[in-house]
């Protein structure tokens, strides 16, 4: 598996992370934005994964969770750019982790909300 290279700053965001952030955050995201950050969720909630991806999960999505960021997510149509970006290219580096149960659970909770 070739690794894909988290951005430096994803470390800092970490302390910005937690479940009941994330929840609130979730409320006000769209599915485009949503479904990499349940997918993230889910992936950083399984036992499976080594504790150096659950680190860089925590990061993206604490980046998600902190409203000031480099796009200030009140930004109409374009604020959640570079979060959506942050997302991805950890669901990139954690692909492998992603298994048929936690996109089960993603879609579950996609139809939930």
């Amino acid at each position: 598996m070739s690794e894909t290279k988290v951005p430096k700053d994803v470390d800092e965001y970490k302390k910005h992370y937690s479940d009941n952030g994330f929840w609130n955050k979730v409320k006000s995201l769209g599915k485009k934005v949503l479904k990499p950050a349940l997918l993230l969720y889910y992936v950083m909630k399984s036992p499976d994964t080594p504790l150096g991806i659950k680190a860089s999960i925590v990061g993206a999505l604490g980046y998600l969770i902190l409203p000031t960021d480099l796009i200030p997510d009140i930004i109409p149509l374009t604020g959640y750019t570079d979060d959506l970006g942050a997302l991805l290219a950890v669901v990139k580096m954690c692909e492998s982790y992603i298994t048929p149960e936690i996109k089960a659970l993603v879609d579950a909770k996609l139809d939930e909300l």
